[in-house]
């Protein structure tokens, strides 16, 4: 049987994997999606460099079947940029989107066309640029379900107390190193009291 903390602990990431910012479910009409970002976080990378460890696991989560490329450079000035692919069966050549869309090369070997929209990202918080990303892609938020619910204020309670009892166990050991040195103290005075005398 797996020891109870573990299983919390296993609990406690896959519930922060399943719910959170990010947790959504996107349309079969995106393809893939492509983030471009500098490997540091300064320059206005800091948003881009958040939302894919915070989010962009997430929404893999949701949505296993879509390709979601990250490409970091090294040049900090750099573009941070998210490109979103959208699945487009027929286009009237005279619609507005019909203008924005692009034939990539594989789509032109499979004669299906694809409307590319991007996000800048660059000196962007990652709830801004998250904000943006529902709203261009339609993305249907994930909410916990009744017993997650349960289980993530289970979990949150067990982290309060595990805090409470951590301070409680750092202030008997405090207690317990001061004791250890005002000990050690008088040995050495008792120590030199004894060497004076003899």
């Amino acid at each position: 049987m797996v020891n109870p903390g573990k299983r919390m602990h296993i609990l406690q990431a896959l519930l922060a994997l399943r719910h959170g910012p990010g947790a959504a479910i996107l349309p079969p009409e995106i393809t893939r999606i492509h983030l471009d970002f500098a490997l540091k976080w300064n320059d206005g990378h800091l948003g881009p460099r958040k939302f894919w460890k915070t989010c962009l696991p997430r929404l893999k989560f949701w949505n296993p079947a879509i390709p979601m490329l990250v490409n970091r450079t090294s040049d900090q000035s750099a573009p941070a940029k998210m490109s979103i692919y959208f699945r487009q069966a027929s286009l009237d050549s005279n619609t507005p989107s019909a203008l924005t869309t692009k034939l990539t090369p594989s789509t032109r070997a499979r004669g299906r066309r694809e409307r590319v929209v991007t996000i800048d990202m660059k000196n962007v918080h990652s709830d801004e640029i998250l904000s943006e990303f529902m709203t261009k892609t339609g993305a249907t938020l994930i909410h916990p379900t009744p017993d997650e619910q349960v289980e993530m204020r289970q979990i949150e309670e067990l982290n309060e107390k595990a805090a409470i009892d951590r301070s409680i166990m750092k202030k008997y050991i405090d207690d317990v190193k001061r004791e250890e040195r005002i000990l050690a103290i008088a040995r050495q005075e008792a120590d030199a009291i004894k060497m004076a005398n003899d």
